[in-house]
C-alpha cells in the first residue's frame, strides 16, 4: 500500500519509517540503526538539534518579515510550519517514551 500524499518526506532522524509500508521495511530500519550507532538517544539527540536549526531559521525569517527585509513571506511561512511540525515531532516521540518507560515500570518482576 503506498501514500497518497507522495511530496511529504520524513526527517532524516527517522527515515527507517519511509518505507514500513513495503517489502523492503526491516533492511531500511537495520540499516538505520547500524549507521546511527546511539540508538534511540542518538535518533532524539538529532531531533532535538534539527529542531532547534529550523526553529532559529523560522526566527530569523521573522525578524526580516517585521523589520521589511523578507523578499518572500511565503519562505516564512513554509519555515514557521515545518519548525511547528517538527515540535510536534519531538513532542510526540517524548510522550510515546515516557509511555514505554511507564509501561515497563508497571510490569511485575
Amino acid at each position: 500500500m503506498t501514500s497518497p500524499i507522495g511530496a511529504v518526506a520524513f526527517p532524516s532522524a527517522v527515515t527507517g519509517l519511509a518505507g514500513l509500508t513495503g517489502a523492503g521495511a526491516a533492511p531500511d530500519v537495520a540499516g538505520t540503526t547500524a549507521a546511527g550507532g546511539g540508538g534511540f538517544a542518538a535518533v532524539l539527540t538529532q531531533s532535538i538539534e534539527q529542531l532547534q536549526a529550523k526553529q532559529a531559521t523560522s526566527d530569523g525569517l521573522a525578524v526580516q518579515a517585521a523589520t521589511g527585509d523578507l523578499r518572500d513571506v511565503h519562505d516564512y511561512m513554509i519555515a514557521a510550519n515545518e519548525a511547528k511540525l517538527a515540535t510536534e515531532m519531538v513532542v510526540t516521540l517524548k510522550n510515546k517514551a515516557v509511555e514505554a518507560f511507564t509501561e515497563v515500570m508497571r510490569m511485575p518482576v
